[in-house]
């Protein structure tokens, strides 16, 4: 039985650009975003830690089958690096390591920058959540408990100085899935001969989204919901940045129903969000030898394919 003062889940299907604060998990963000639309089903594209704030799309119903597209996608944030104390994780919440002198020269720091765009080399932190043998890697970091940890390649596609305020410095960077953006703030210090920790940092970008259309909590919790069901973005935004391919019926028919229809003429190998009759999202599917085949599905049962 469903409490007196909760309302009864319901089918919500979309995107929702969230602005997370600070101090909270993006699994609590997520439910707190999931009781106010009391939806059925949701789910967030890619964590950012309690400390980060910033854009954190949640995708709820049928969204969250294409929300993989945002966990793979490219992401921007903007880093507030402080040097001369290095924390046992790496950023704010972690105990002081050491103290160091911290770099006086904005060009001295601005000359390393480079060597770290493109793809480069991290070791993931020991406060991870990470798993190695089935447990996180903060589990172990917790009680003192050396663990192997494999360097990994990420991509950073541009990292700039916005302000330079030693011992602070702030930088805008634009990097691809799998990033640390706090072991990057080590290593851009240790670059320069000085050692860092990441003192705050803002998500304003994930994939074809960006800060400037996210809401936060609190504004959602003012709302009716009838305004806040006019935030959600439709099921497919997580596709954005995917080709679009529009198909006859016959071809939609054939695809909602798994069947391997011939591509149409024209369209090359890849990755599509498709559509058919009216405009109607049917899936991700992929073209392959000339033939479609589907990837994952939208639902159909609403879909105009007679």
């Amino acid at each position: 039985m469903v409490p007196a003062d909760r309302p009864a889940r319901r089918r919500v299907d979309g995107v929702l650009l969230l602005d997370k604060p600070l101090g909270l998990s993006s699994n609590v963000a997520l439910q707190r975003a999931k009781r106010l639309y009391a939806a059925e089903k949701a789910g967030h594209t890619g964590t950012l830690d309690p400390l980060a704030t910033g854009l954190l799309p949640l995708c709820f119903g049928e969204a969250t089958k294409f929300a993989q597209a945002l966990l793979d996608s490219p992401k921007e944030y903007v880093a507030t690096i402080r040097f001369g104390i290095a924390t046992t994780t790496g950023d704010a919440e972690g105990a002081p390591l050491r103290n160091c002198d911290a770099p006086s020269s904005r060009d001295e720091f601005a000359g390393v920058l480079a060597s770290f765009v493109g793809t480069i080399v991290q070791t993931p932190p020991a406060y991870a959540a990470l798993k190695y043998q089935g447990r996180k890697y903060y589990e172990y970091a917790r009680k003192g408990v050396d663990i192997p940890r494999s360097p990994r390649q990420v991509d950073i596609a541009a990292i700039e100085i916005v302000e330079w305020t030693p011992p602070l410095a702030v930088l805008r960077v634009a990097c691809g899935k799998g990033t640390y953006i706090r072991v990057l703030a080590e290593d851009l210090a240790g670059a320069v001969g000085s050692c860092a920790h990441l003192a705050a940092l803002r998500r304003t970008a994930a994939g074809p989204f960006a800060l400037a259309g996210a809401v936060t909590l609190e504004a959602l919790e003012a709302m009716e919901i009838t305004t806040r069901d006019a935030l959600l973005l439709p099921a497919d935004a997580p596709l954005a940045g995917i080709a679009r391919l529009d198909v006859d019926v016959r071809t939609a028919r054939a695809i909602v129903e798994g069947q391997v229809k011939d591509a149409p003429l024209g369209t090359t190998s890849g990755k599509y969000r498709c559509y058919g009759p009216q405009g109607r999202f049917l899936g991700l599917v992929e073209s392959v030898g000339g033939a479609l085949v589907a990837l994952r599905l939208a639902r159909t049962d609403a879909l105009p394919i007679q």
